[in-house]
């Protein structure tokens, strides 16, 4: 059975120009055409888009699940599995560093908010204060 772009992006969850952009970028093989010049695709492009999309989801960037792919695709073996496997332990890692500093910036704007509710009627909004008075030295609240 063969699948239209719009039926593979539909099946996938994504618009028609991310199935073209994921061609150009090379992570979609390029796929069969009719006489007329329509994309035709096998179940097996589904699957891939699909992987591409929950790749992503997991917080892989493009270039990373490009690389993915090829381990998955060309070199099915147990060094493929720790590659893979070692991506993986980075990617923790960076998304361990994102919550910190998330956490970092919750901690700052709960503190901005305490500072709001302590002001006085007639004093200036203190979070907007702040933020320009950070704007203005061109750093980052700590």
């Amino acid at each position: 059975m063969r699948l239209t772009i719009g039926q593979l992006a539909h099946g996938a969850g994504v618009n028609l120009q991310t199935v073209r952009y994921y061609e150009r970028r090379g992570l979609m093989p390029p796929p069969s055409r009719t006489l007329a010049g329509y994309r035709q695709y096998s179940p097996d492009a589904l699957a891939r888009l699909r992987f591409i999309k929950r790749a992503q989801d997991l917080g892989f960037s493009l270039e990373e699940i490009q690389g993915l792919l090829e381990l998955r695709i060309d070199r099915p073996s147990s060094a493929a599995c720790a590659r893979v496997r070692s991506a993986t332990e980075a990617k923790v890692a960076m998304v361990e560093r994102k919550i910190r500093e998330l956490q970092r910036i919750k901690r700052s704007l709960d503190r901005l908010i305490a500072s709001c509710r302590a002001r006085k009627p007639t004093g200036d909004c203190p979070i907007l204060e702040a933020i320009e008075s950070k704007a203005q030295e061109g750093g980052a609240d700590g």
